[in-house]
């Protein structure tokens, strides 16, 4: 399970005072906080105004590399400043996002080709009108851009399929229907990755995080192999662990044996 730690987002009110106040420790403490817990991506996304979002997201950018080592997810509607922050990235990123927009995908994608990097596909076309309402429409939009992704000659194994995955509490289909989705993708990209905001999943609803990893542990069984999530959450590290057991995803149960014993810390 590939985790992109999603804490340092200018969405969330106390990393977008950090960003506008250039507040240099509370980034650095957020992104240690993630890699300590075993993140793989740290998701690096300013949140501010078009006018300055391409100067906040280099501060970020180079806030977060001077405080950890690991590679991240840059996250903006602009293909500008994706470009500018990914020359700005010390290993490989992955770009957050495309979308099969035609305009995005020629856009976005000769970056993610010349830098060899990774990429999430969104199933969702901006060029429409509105989210994608049937699974028929979200599996047109993945295959409008796994075509624009083999023309560019991207490996499939970069690309992290987001089937979009929505709230129950305005939608109470919104479970199956990513079920469906991870399933449909992983059937027919089965060399792709399916990542995803998990905590969309329970937005509006209390005990969000119960919702959270029950979600998490379905979405798994169905085929999605990465998420956006907090790494640092113990108690979802206990669901991915015992549901990869379940799922006869670890050999004689040692991972969930060790992680158990070390109070199931990702590390």
């Amino acid at each position: 399970m590939i985790f992109i730690g999603e804490k340092i987002n200018g969405t969330r009110k106390s990393i977008k005072a950090a960003v506008l106040e250039r507040d240099a420790e509370q980034i650095r403490r957020t992104a240690l906080e993630q890699a300590e817990a075993g993140a793989d991506y740290l998701d690096v996304n300013a949140g501010t105004s078009p006018d300055r979002e391409l100067e906040d997201m280099l501060w970020l950018v180079d806030t977060v590399q001077a405080a950890v080592d690991l590679p991240l997810c840059i996250d903006s509607p602009s293909p500008s400043v994706l470009r500018a922050a990914a020359d700005r990235a010390k290993a490989p990123p992955i770009i957050n996002s495309v979308n099969a927009d035609p305009q995005k995908i020629e856009a976005i994608l000769p970056l993610v080709r010349d830098l060899g990097c990774g990429v999430i596909a969104l199933a969702l076309d901006e060029s429409r009108t509105g989210m994608p309402r049937t699974l028929d429409e979200r599996m047109e939009n993945v295959d409008s851009m796994m075509r624009g992704i083999e023309r560019h000659g991207i490996a499939i194994e970069n690309v992290f399929i987001d089937p979009l995955i929505m709230s129950v509490s305005t939608d109470n289909g919104a479970g199956p229907m990513a079920f469906e989705a991870i399933r449909r993708i992983r059937s027919a990209y089965p060399g792709a990755h399916i990542t995803g905001g998990l905590s969309n999943i329970s937005f509006g609803l209390p005990r969000r995080e119960l919702v959270n990893r029950v979600f998490l542990a379905l979405a798994m069984a169905a085929g999605m192999d990465s998420a956006v999530l907090d790494p640092a959450n113990t108690a979802l590290i206990e669901t991915l662990k015992a549901t990869e057991l379940l799922l006869a995803r670890d050999r004689f149960c040692r991972s969930y044996t060790k992680a158990a014993k070390s109070g199931f810390s990702r590390k």
